[in-house]
């Protein structure tokens, strides 16, 4: 089967590194995220990767708590660096050569991000792993991750997640909620769904980039979604509402 998408950005939250814990990250689950990027990889498809930083800090829940909101969310960037961090290292054990870019200058650990740099990387086939978010507060994972996809020319956005696609409503709490198989960027707007939050979606939506998310626990997913096969839910433009 040809591939569909040869240059792809995962968006993995910061909670699915956690696995069944409530904080902190499960080495588990690095090892088998690395070991599935690593499968496309191979397939010499050019990957890069934004990773949120909620399963140690979120600046928005403490915002709500009294911080700063400015101060939060820069917390929430540093905490987005120590997931890039330890997923380089177990790609990097995996034998998959490697490149962390912040958006925060921190030259002991990671490179500048500089858009020609990042995409030179991917052309070396390199996996590129995004920390720091836009380096901007008030800007969430998203966003980063619908900014970097549009500047390094991404043929699609892939947001991992723990479910299957996207609900009509929450899935964990009710078992008979129904799961999209498409959908357009206007409808998530519209229906106030919680898959990215709005910037990402407009974003996404102004510059026809596609987004799919899909379940990531399920082993081999990730290489099904880049061969073209109908996992998850598919959102763009012209999308016929199923």
């Amino acid at each position: 089967m040809p591939i569909q998408y040869h240059r792809i950005l995962l968006k993995i939250s910061g909670e699915m590194l956690a696995g069944e814990q409530t904080y902190g990250i499960a080495p588990d689950i690095l090892t088998t995220l690395a070991d599935e990027i690593h499968e496309v990889v191979n397939m010499e498809v050019e990957v890069a990767l934004v990773i949120g930083g909620g399963n140690i800090f979120r600046g928005i829940a403490a915002s709500a708590d009294g911080m700063e909101r400015a101060a939060a969310d820069y917390m929430g960037m540093l905490a987005t660096m120590l997931n890039a961090l330890a997923l380089q290292n177990a790609l990097e054990k995996a034998g998959v050569s490697t490149r962390v870019l912040s958006a925060i200058e921190m030259r002991q650990l990671a490179e500048s991000y500089i858009r020609r740099r990042a995409i030179r990387h991917l052309e070396k086939k390199r996996v590129v792993i995004f920390a720091s978010g836009t380096g901007n507060p008030y800007f969430t994972t998203d966003t980063a991750a619908a900014l970097r996809a549009m500047e390094i020319k991404a043929d699609v956005i892939l947001k991992g997640t723990k479910v299957n696609g996207i609900y009509d409503s929450d899935p964990l709490n009710n078992p008979s909620a129904k799961m999209f198989d498409e959908l357009p960027f206007l409808s998530i707007l519209n229906k106030s769904l919680k898959v990215m939050d709005a910037t990402a979606i407009t974003l996404c939506m102004d510059n026809n980039l596609p987004l799919i998310v899909f379940n990531l626990t399920e082993p081999g997913n990730l290489k099904r979604v880049v061969l073209g096969e109908k996992i998850g839910t598919l959102v763009k433009q012209d999308a016929v509402l199923t």
